[in-house]
């Protein structure tokens, strides 16, 4: 019988000591989701999480081949977790980065894993990062990405005590915006909590996929001060071999 590598909620108390790193940044996760004082700006998430539909991945280092194996199954099983369902990956806390290193290593990362990804990129979907319909793709699966670092400070929404990817698949969203009026209604609930909970303006960058001058890429990982700078670095992930870097 395989091991599932996911963990549940209720696999993490019995996986991990109470003293434990994974414990401990559990318990800094669980706080801010469940918060009714500060509510989590992504609805969607703290619907996931109260409702056991999320699954957990812990890692001392990010390793991709672990990380590829981990969305693999992710992927292959999320219908089955729940409509709120995301996949989040934890990894050890260690001496704090700056901003731009650790968006750095984000792109890195979702490179080495298009590079990992034995299925073939959707035809619907453009590889063309600057495209306004490009998603993040795996296992034949759209999916949101959005990275959280201990260096940011002012965007308490992309905070964490370690280097944090969560992966959110593209149904997902299109379950719950169906609509123009439901669409409209969770954006503004969104923005709404984002203004309370960030110490800064909204970002600029952020809106609904597909619409002219909005890109899925710039929306993954937000800098700490709204001065742009966190595009990405490629022009294109999902061709078989390899993305090409921008001179």
């Amino acid at each position: 019988m395989t091991t599932s590598v996911l963990s549940r909620r209720r696999d993490i108390a019995e996986r991990y000591a109470k003293t434990s790193w994974e414990q401990i940044l559990f318990s800094e996760f669980s706080t801010s989701l469940e918060s009714s004082n500060r509510p989590f700006p992504c609805i969607f998430g703290v619907r996931g999480f109260k409702l056991d539909q999320l699954r957990y991945v812990f890692q001392e280092n990010l390793d991709l081949d672990l990380t590829s194996a981990a969305l693999q199954e992710f992927v292959r099983d999320a219908r089955s977790f729940g409509p709120n369902t995301s996949l989040v990956i934890f990894t050890r806390p260690e001496e704090i980065k700056s901003i731009d290193a650790y968006q750095e290593e984000f792109w890195k990362i979702l490179k080495g894993l298009a590079d990992r990804d034995h299925t073939p990129w959707p035809e619907h979907m453009p590889t063309e990062i600057t495209h306004p319909e490009w998603e993040f793709c795996f296992a034949g699966e759209p999916v949101f990405v959005v990275c959280n670092t201990p260096a940011h400070i002012f965007r308490q929404s992309r905070r964490a005590s370690s280097f944090m990817l969560t992966f959110q698949p593209r149904w997902v969203f299109d379950k719950i915006l169906g609509t123009e009026k439901s669409t409209q209604t969770a954006f503004g609930a969104v923005r709404k909590r984002i203004a309370h909970y960030d110490f800064l303006p909204v970002s600029p960058k952020l809106g609904k996929y597909g619409h002219p001058g909005v890109l899925e890429s710039e929306q993954y990982f937000l800098d700490d001060r709204n001065q742009g700078g966190s595009s990405c670095p490629f022009q294109a992930l999902g061709e078989r071999h390899g993305a090409a870097i921008r001179q």
